[in-house]
């Protein structure tokens, strides 16, 4: 029985700080635009979220970076067809570089990674849904340590940020975002990697 209750006592313990740091992760979801006036080499728009294509390419086309990288797109996909369906002029297909090979969010950071090495490039603006925001930063400052990187939240109008709690569709998403930063935040514990590793020539 004394067992038993320790347990109970322990699983108590984790539940409270489990739900504390719930509301702490929400309350650091961005919830205003980032800094429209600073400039960088590139923008790195992560794909899987609604209006991060629209906005990069309105970034882009305000002379925010000198190219666009788009990050974990299917093979095959092609720049005229994202442009066409964003609705975008064809003139900024020049300064847009897809990537193929990212299907998590690490993966976005690592082959980022790779395309900003290649071009020489040191700052990058972030475009990623506000959700999802503090996990592709802890990633992509992980893989690349000293990179400027400028955040560029997208708020979708279907996540209530204001109430999470209230609507169970932003519930749902925030939990799942928070259950996926924990994993982030401890998984070098169990996992060896080459963090702050950036590619060298």
């Amino acid at each position: 029985m004394r067992s038993i209750k320790h347990l109970f006592q322990l699983a108590l313990v984790a539940a409270v700080l489990w739900i504390g740091g719930l509301v702490w992760f929400a309350g650091d979801i961005p919830r205003e635009p980032g800094d429209d006036a600073a400039a960088t080499d590139a923008i790195v728009v992560l794909t899987g979220g609604s209006m991060r294509l629209e906005s990069g390419f309105q970034l882009l086309a305000a002379g925010k970076a000198k190219k666009l990288f788009v990050s974990g797109v299917y093979h095959g996909v092609q720049i005229a067809e994202l442009l066409h369906t964003a609705g975008a002029p064809d003139t900024l297909a020049p300064d847009i570089v897809l990537g193929h090979d990212a299907d998590n969010t690490r993966g976005n950071a690592i082959e980022t990674a790779a395309f900003m090495h290649a071009q020489g490039f040191h700052s990058l603006r972030l475009v990623t849904s506000a959700y999802h925001m503090p996990r592709s930063l802890l990633e992509f400052s992980r893989v690349m340590p000293t990179m400027t990187i400028v955040p560029n939240p997208v708020f979708a109008e279907n996540v209530k940020q204001g109430q999470w709690w209230a609507w169970r569709g932003t519930l749902n998403l925030i939990v799942n975002e928070y259950d996926k930063y924990l994993a982030a935040l401890i998984r070098p514990i169990f996992v060896h990697e080459a963090e702050g590793q950036e590619p060298r020539p």
